[in-house]
């Protein structure tokens, strides 16, 4: 498997409203058109295609919030097409954009939800250090994953 994240473009936008879950997935995330349009109007939402070496596998979406203070950062959509789910894209989905994330020198912590019927996120999400928060947005389950203190990215130390 070689999992690559590749911006959404003129090239491949067509082909990523194509991708859809299960049907029984369908209520726990919006469709990739939906997305995709949400990310034309708000800028600091960033469209990824997942790939398999060149075979478009999934979708994935991440961005900032202006709302919460800098460094925290947000995967807003995570989807493999349900024909190539069970291969384990999903997992190397997240672990490339978490990577991703991890190496900006400001993050601080990253952020999503998920759908609370969504059991195979909870155990994705939980499998890679995400712990729940007690919040609940727009019906949906918030975790986090802290990637570094606050005073390391500040210049200040806690001596």
């Amino acid at each position: 498997m070689a999992i690559r994240l590749q911006e959404v473009n003129k090239d491949n936008w067509q082909a990523c409203t194509k991708l859809e879950p299960r049907e029984d997935q369908r209520n726990f995330v919006a469709p990739n058109v939906y997305s995709l349009a949400e990310a034309r109007f708000y800028p600091e939402l960033v469209p990824l295609a997942v790939y398999d070496d060149k075979a478009l596998v999934g979708f994935l979406m991440w961005g900032t919030d202006p709302d919460e203070p800098p460094g925290h950062y947000w995967i807003a959509r995570m989807m493999i097409d349900w024909r190539q789910q069970g291969k384990g894209y999903g997992r190397a989905a997240m672990e490339a954009i978490l990577a991703d994330l991890k190496a900006r020198p400001d993050c601080v912590v990253i952020l999503l939800s998920y759908h609370p019927h969504n059991q195979a996120a909870e155990r994705l999400y939980a499998s890679l250090g995400f712990e729940k928060t007690g919040e609940i947005i727009g019906g949906e389950v918030v975790v986090r994953l802290p990637v570094r203190d606050t005073q390391q990215t500040n210049g200040s130390t806690s001596e």
